[in-house]
């Protein structure tokens, strides 16, 4: 995650300037408080790993049929018919 996203994460009100991904060409704004860099580097971490631990929904979204298919399939081969559609798509890209 970039070092701007990481501060918003921190405090959604700041106003600042980064200057590409480089801690040390922040600029802050208008009176908005210095976050430290390690503060700035450990929330860029936990972005991260919330990103990563959801690689598996951004997966199964590209994979899983349109919404009027589903509904299509629900319509013809009811709950249980679409529930073995989706089934395959999960399956193939489980959970973390």
């Amino acid at each position: 995650m970039d070092i701007c996203s990481a501060i918003l994460a921190i405090n959604p009100e700041a106003q600042v300037s980064c200057i590409e991904e480089d801690l040390d060409q922040i600029t802050w704004h208008n009176g908005t408080a210095v976050i430290s860099k390690a503060d700035i580097v450990a929330k860029q971490a936990e972005l991260k790993a919330a990103y990563d631990a959801k690689e598996y929904q951004r997966k199964r979204e590209k994979e899983y049929p349109s919404m009027a298919d589903q509904l299509d399939d629900i319509y013809h081969n009811g709950v249980a018919g679409w529930k073995t559609t989706i089934k395959t798509t999960k399956d193939k890209y489980p959970k973390g």
